[in-house]
Formats: structure tokens, C-alpha cells, sequence
């Protein structure tokens, strides 16, 4: 089965079990991202207080864990939460956000990755940054590296704590460090909207609570986002019609349109 067809099978997959998604995310994003869960359709729980995260990773179906805008008290709700995630076999999905920017955040991300995530999703700075040794330059939450420059440190990454990595960018880049696939789509005006790379984090983990194979719900996920991308900038005025119409078009995708629409690279 091609992955576009494996993509639309997720798809039905999620619509038909609604999956349950701890969000722990920053303050910008938990807004769009909620609805975003919501449009794909799976239910989301923004639950990040570290008297309950333990408790309720044991009920949900995934957990995504996006370090935007840390303080103590919810890096130690993060930690125990993935803990509990990787210790009961709750796919979980960290998003290392402006990891290189500080020397806090930095460490933060990496102990976080340590706890073996099963998909690790950032931008091409955040990826550099996040493996050690490498040196990047970031610019807060932006980018500043092509997602082809940190395609080296996706593999190692990807071997390091045994997770998926995606690297999203103009063109996505997804490894198991070993299989290696691309993902095109989107549009260039989702960079003026914040919180759409948070967004995917958490619609990520619906897609890993339904699937089989950790690579192929990644590839689904960020298929999904890049079609739905490409259909909200049709004709758009700006970046705030942009921002309400990923919902709608999150909510009107259907499989037929992962299967003709998905824009998948092969990498020999």
C-alpha cells in the first residue's frame, strides 16, 4: 500500500475514534490548536498542571508535550508526563520549540528527548539545535536553516533516542533513520500565522494514537496539514482568513483527497 493511501486509511481511522490528545502547549498556541484537533476530528485536553499530568496520560490516547513558553513548574508537568507516557507505551510527541535560542531551553529540550519520544517535530534551527555538537543560529520561534541542512542531524537524532523526526519547513522532511520520505505542499502565507507548527504537534499525536506505524501517522499528519495548507491560501487576502479557514479545510478533508492530493517525495 502507497503512503497516501495509508494516509487516507488514518485519516478514517481518527474521524471514527475520536482519539483523546493531551496537549501540553504554550499559551500562543493552545487556542488554534484545540480547534485544529478538533477539526481533524479527535478531542483535545490541554492539561499541563504537574498534580494531574501523570493521571491523565494513563486515560489519553496520545500526548504531545511543545515547550513554547516554559517556566519550572511546567517543565517538571512535562517531564513527568512524558515519563509516564514512555513507561505505560503512550505515543507521545515532543516539539522542541526555539531549542538553541537559550542555554535553559536548550537543556530543557534535550532532557525531554531524552525520555524517548516517538516523534520529535521541529523546524530545521530547532533540529540542529537540539543535537548535540551541531551549531545553528535561531531567531526565537523562526528558522534561520533550510530543512535540507538539517537532514544529517534528523538521521542522527532519529538514532539517538529511536523516535521519528520530522523536519518541517517549505518541504517537510520525515526519517526513521533509515526511511526517509518528503512532503510538499502548504503555502508560503502559514509562516505569517502563529502557532500553525504547534498546531501539527498536536494533530500529530491523533494520528499516532490511531496508527500502526509511528512513521507512516507522521507522514499522514503533516500530509494532512500540507494539504490543507495549500486549499486555505486559495484566493486568501491574508493570514487571518488564512487562520480560520485551516479549520474548515482540516474539517473537510476526507480520504479521497489524501490519496489525490498528498504530494510525497521518495528519497533513493
Amino acid at each position: 500500500m502507497q503512503y497516501a493511501d495509508i494516509s487516507a486509511e488514518l485519516l478514517e481511522r481518527v474521524r471514527a475514534r475520536a482519539p483523546l490528545v493531551q496537549c501540553i502547549t504554550n499559551f500562543v498556541a493552545m487556542d488554534i490548536a484545540a480547534n485544529l484537533v478538533l477539526a481533524i476530528g479527535a478531542s483535545p485536553a490541554m492539561v499541563h498542571a504537574k498534580e494531574e499530568v501523570e493521571e491523565f496520560a494513563a486515560i489519553a490516547s496520545a500526548l504531545t508535550i511543545n515547550i513554547g513558553t516554559i517556566a519550572p513548574e511546567w517543565v517538571e508537568g512535562m517531564s513527568l508526563a512524558a515519563s509516564t507516557a514512555s513507561r505505560i507505551g503512550l505515543p507521545w510527541v515532543l516539539d522542541p520549540v526555539a531549542c538553541g535560542a537559550t542555554r535553559w531551553r536548550t537543556q530543557v529540550a534535550r532532557e525531554l528527548a531524552a525520555k524517548r519520544p516517538t516523534l520529535i517535530r521541529g523546524n530545521a534551527s530547532e533540529i540542529l539545535a537540539l543535537q548535540a555538537d551541531r551549531e545553528t543560529t535561531t531567531r526565537g520561534v523562526d528558522s534561520t536553516d533550510p530543512v535540507e541542512r538539517a537532514q544529517t542531524a534528523a538521521r542522527a537524532l532519529a538514532k539517538t533516542y529511536g523516535a521519528i523526526v520530522a523536519v518541517t519547513g517549505a518541504t517537510d522532511f520525515v526519517t526513521d533513520g533509515s526511511r526517509e520520505l518528503g512532503i510538499e505542499g502548504g503555502d508560503p502565507l502559514m509562516t505569517k500565522v502563529t502557532a500553525l507548527g504547534c498546531s501539527l504537534t498536536a494533530v500529530s499525536g491523533a494520528f499516532l494514537a490511531v496508527g500502526d506505524s509511528a512513521f507512516e501517522s507522521t507522514v499522514a499528519a503533516l500530509a494532512s496539514f500540507k494539504i490543507a495548507g495549500s486549499r486555505s491560501a486559495l484566493n486568501c487576502p491574508g493570514p487571518g482568513t488564512l487562520r480560520w479557514r485551516m479549520a474548515d479545510e482540516l474539517h473537510r478533508l476526507d480520504a479521497a483527497a489524501m490519496r489525490s492530493e498528498a504530494r510525497l517525495l521518495s528519497y533513493a
